[in-house]
Order: C-alpha cells, then sequence, then structure tokens
C-alpha cells in the first residue's frame, strides 16, 4: 500500500464541497485566555535570530555523519551548537573582566 505525504509547500486544494463546509463551520473563541500585556511584550522579540552565512571546516567524517540523515545538515549544525551554548552558563563580557582584573589586589601591590 503506497503512503501518501502531504507536501507542505504544495497545499492540495479544497473542492468546492470542502470550501463551503470551511466557510459555513462556525469557530468556537470561548477557550482561548485574553491575552494580557505581558504577551505582548514577549511578543516583540524575533524568533528565530537572524542568521549569518560563514564558512566551517569541519572533519570529513563529521560531515559525513551529518550529512547521513540527508537535507538539513546545515540545520543539524545549527541545532547542535545551540543545544552546546544554552548547556553553558553564560559568560561575563569583556567590560566586566577589565573591572575585575584592575580591581584586584594582585595588581594594585
Amino acid at each position: 500500500m503506497k503512503r501518501y505525504r502531504l507536501d507542505p509547500k504544495k497545499p492540495r486544494r479544497l473542492t468546492p464541497a470542502e470550501a463551503r463546509r470551511l466557510d459555513a463551520a462556525q469557530l468556537d473563541h470561548s477557550d482561548i485566555p485574553p491575552l494580557g500585556d505581558e504577551f505582548f511584550a514577549k511578543a516583540a522579540e524575533t524568533w528565530p535570530p537572524t542568521k549569518h552565512q560563514l564558512t566551517i571546516r569541519l572533519d570529513t567524517d563529521v560531515l559525513h555523519w551529518l550529512k547521513a540523515n540527508g537535507r538539513g545538515y546545515q540545520t543539524r549544525i545549527n541545532r547542535i551548537l545551540r543545544a552546546a551554548m544554552e548547556s553553558k552558563p553564560p559568560r561575563r563580557s569583556n567590560a566586566q573582566a577589565r573591572v575585575r582584573k584592575i580591581g584586584s589586589p594582585r595588581l594594585l601591590a
């Protein structure tokens, strides 16, 4: 038996009867909670963050492993790096590091 998969880039066109049925259907919005100011403050944040194109050198075996699952290996690289980034505590900025070095007793002596 052949399985049919929908392609999100090519949605199936509705028949006229299906379109009429959808237009006539009433939507129930009663279970949707009202949105407060906090929601809209967060909604201003953009996701996903913008991406920058760059050149990266990887070991051949690593690249073959990433490409073994087919298309989307660059997205997989990004997800792996994001998981590594989010698992680490945030680093101090250079300005914070400089202030700490200048104020240390060893440098004042």
